[in-house]
């Protein structure tokens, strides 16, 4: 699988391929159904499939903090998608020039004289290009004139406790921020993660005795905000069990969001490993307190609540 950063990047070798546009936060089952028909596609043309995505994401560039919530930073997106057959992905960075760009504009450089695309899957309220102009329409009428064929993506339904629907990354958002990690699980096809490098921090969890790893997660905004119960893997044959905090702990007048984990019955030097942390329940919401005694106290009773949820399950 091949990463093209920037429309600078694209040479003559990547014309010719059948293509997608779009996000695809969280890589979730209405993602990877679009995917198998890309997929299928690219055998039926004999050329690659391409995923066309923005770095920051659109809103992120537009609305700042007040963007919704990322639920995957890029290297595990290109990760996902590489797991669903994808072969390129074009990744373009969303700036002043792109959100200013004419709709015809893009078309023309990016998806005729760039990628040379033959056939594009898009969803029918796709909108591109300054001011949005550019809509599944225009989008249609390009492929007549170029010679590529466009088609709506897909809707995927799938029912979960809350009820049946289209699957989305905002469907996705909404669970997670409920602390609803079943139904979740049910839209992305796995328990939701998140992945990140061991750094060092402050080593107050060690001087309270509960040392933890501690992980910058790389994005805006998170859609978890809390203390919740995990697993992680990467660092055993078997997830190893725990409990994981995010937030800018307020209980030590914190101001960068980050992921602290404490990893039950281990004791070794992680720094730099890289870990995928799998989020399966949310115990309690970020808390203040009066001393660091009272933090501790809370943290033993976390531990003793995650501990229980493993025993149970």
């Amino acid at each position: 699988m091949e990463l093209i950063r920037g429309l600078h990047n694209l040479r003559p070798q990547h014309h010719g391929c059948v293509a997608t546009i779009g996000n695809f936060d969280g890589v979730h089952l209405g993602h990877r159904h679009v995917l198998e028909q890309l997929a299928d596609k690219a055998k039926q043309f004999a050329c690659p499939s391409t995923v066309i995505t923005f770095e920051p994401q659109p809103l992120e560039y537009f609305a700042g903090d007040a963007a919704p919530a990322r639920l995957m930073r890029l290297r595990d997106k290109v990760s996902a998608l590489q797991r669903n057959k994808v072969e390129r992905i074009l990744s373009l960075r969303f700036n002043k020039a792109l959100a200013n760009m004419p709709y015809q504009e893009f078309i023309e450089r990016v998806l005729v004289k760039g990628l040379g695309v033959r056939y594009l899957v898009v969803g029918d309220d796709f909108h591109f290009g300054k001011g949005r102009e550019g809509t599944f329409a225009r989008l249609v009428e390009a492929g007549k004139q170029h010679r590529f064929e466009v088609v709506n993506m897909p809707t995927f339904d799938v029912d979960t406790a809350s009820g049946s629907g289209r699957v989305s990354s905002t469907r996705v958002r909404a669970a997670l921020e409920a602390g609803q990690f079943k139904e979740a699980e049910k839209l992305l096809g796995h328990h939701y993660k998140m992945t990140g490098r061991v750094a060092h921090g402050e080593k107050l969890g060690r001087e309270l005795g509960f040392p933890t790893a501690n992980i910058h997660i790389h994005r805006k905004v998170t859609p978890l905000h809390g203390i919740y119960v995990v697993t992680v893997a990467g660092l055993k044959e078997q997830p190893v069990e725990g409990v994981a905090s995010i937030g800018t702990r307020p209980a030590v007048n914190g101001k960068k969001v980050i992921l602290e984990v404490f990893l039950f019955d281990f004791n070794e030097s992680i720094y730099g490993e890289q870990l995928e942390v799998n989020f399966l329940k949310k115990l309690r919401d970020e808390l203040p307190f009066d001393s660091l005694d009272a933090l501790k106290e809370q943290i033993a009773l976390d531990v003793e609540q995650a501990k229980q949820f493993f025993r149970h399950k």
